[in-house]
């Protein structure tokens, strides 16, 4: 009994220490992220954020994290539908936005991974994202005159190893916290809605909060959400990961948290505006054997109420986030 009470005592310490590294808003579920198996540390943090914005994590040192995620577009990206990554290939999805990860169970459009420790894997190993492998990623890591001291400070020593080098990269990661836009504020009681954003609030609630979950404004969950297949790509979603038909056209439900700024839309970049994106679901439902049942009827909403409805979403932007200097291009490491 004392064994268990003193583990209890030690893992309850754990995460009090990671509470001060990572930001948790008052009345939000405890992250889902396992702090026990990678507690954080500011210099773990910080060599994080130096291996995202570092170009040496691709083949041929052009491509780096930050590239297709940019901070100003809450970690996600704005100017191809479709990403661009090594020898300016075209990718297959749009990079999603990187928020509030600490509360994601899976990750990628379609699920494939399971755990922020090992999701670096997926680009840095895909030949048309960053074309390398965590091994060679390690032989330059060692062979830099960068890295060895940042290891160093946040491992005590010197070695660099890829577990390591994921490991910092999810400390990173996992600080990207987005919970200070107008709608905090108003939950808060500290400002209020104008009249169409609370309008448009009421209509949120009622039409799209199934999938898209106060405050992370997501369940995590997947679903066909109607849009037609794409005859080029022929994406066929979750079921690419699963091999299972019932999850055929099933994509990730994004966070609408800084929705004003993460455009293009949907997994394959095809709508650059929120208004295309609502008329998809009042007049644009492409009917399908796995269609959301939400869906099987177009949502009932004229064009003053999605007017309305935009009005709230855009209470969703957090310039804190999007300008927050802790998550910039780490300057005066990365010369």
């Amino acid at each position: 009994m004392k064994y268990i009470l003193f583990s209890c005592c030690v893992a309850l310490c754990a995460f009090n220490h990671n509470l001060e590294l990572l930001h948790v808003p008052k009345g939000w579920d405890t992250p889902t992220y396992n702090f026990n198996n990678n507690p954080l540390s500011y210099q773990t943090i910080q060599l994080g954020r130096a291996l995202f914005y570092d170009p040496i994590l691709s083949r041929n040192n052009t491509i780096s994290c930050g590239s297709c995620h940019s901070q100003f577009n809450a970690f996600a990206h704005a100017d191809h539908a479709l990403s661009h990554g090594i020898d300016d290939s075209i990718g297959t999805r749009n990079a999603p936005a990187l928020i509030n990860l600490a509360w994601q169970p899976v990750f990628m459009w379609d699920g494939a991974v399971h755990h922020l420790d090992v999701q670096p894997l997926a680009p840095i190993h895909n030949p048309i994202e960053m074309d390398e492998n965590i091994q060679h990623v390690v032989v330059k890591l060692r062979q830099s005159a960068v890295y060895p001291p940042l290891f160093a400070k946040a491992f005590g020593d010197t070695a660099i190893t890829g577990q390591r080098t994921l490991k910092a990269l999810a400390q990173f990661m996992v600080t990207l916290v987005s919970a200070n836009a107008k709608y905090d504020k108003v939950q808060r009681g500290e400002l209020q809605f104008t009249q169409q954003e609370q309008n448009g609030y009421a209509l949120f609630k009622t039409h799209c909060a199934s999938c898209h979950a106060e405050p992370l404004f997501t369940t995590h969950g997947f679903a066909n959400n109607g849009i037609a297949p794409d005859t080029t790509l022929n994406d066929i979603g979750r079921m690419r990961i699963t091999q299972n038909v019932d999850d055929s056209l099933l994509f990730k439900i994004p966070t609408l948290r800084n929705i004003e700024y993460t455009y293009p839309y949907m997994h394959d970049g095809r709508y650059t505006t929120l208004t295309q994106v609502l008329q998809q679901y009042t007049t644009g439902i492409h009917n399908s054997r796995t269609l959301a049942p939400q869906l099987r009827t177009p949502l009932p909403i004229t064009s003053n109420q999605r007017v309305d409805i935009i009005a709230f979403l855009l209470t969703l932007s957090d310039k804190d986030f999007l300008f927050n200097p802790q998550y910039s291009y780490p300057k005066d490491i990365l010369k």
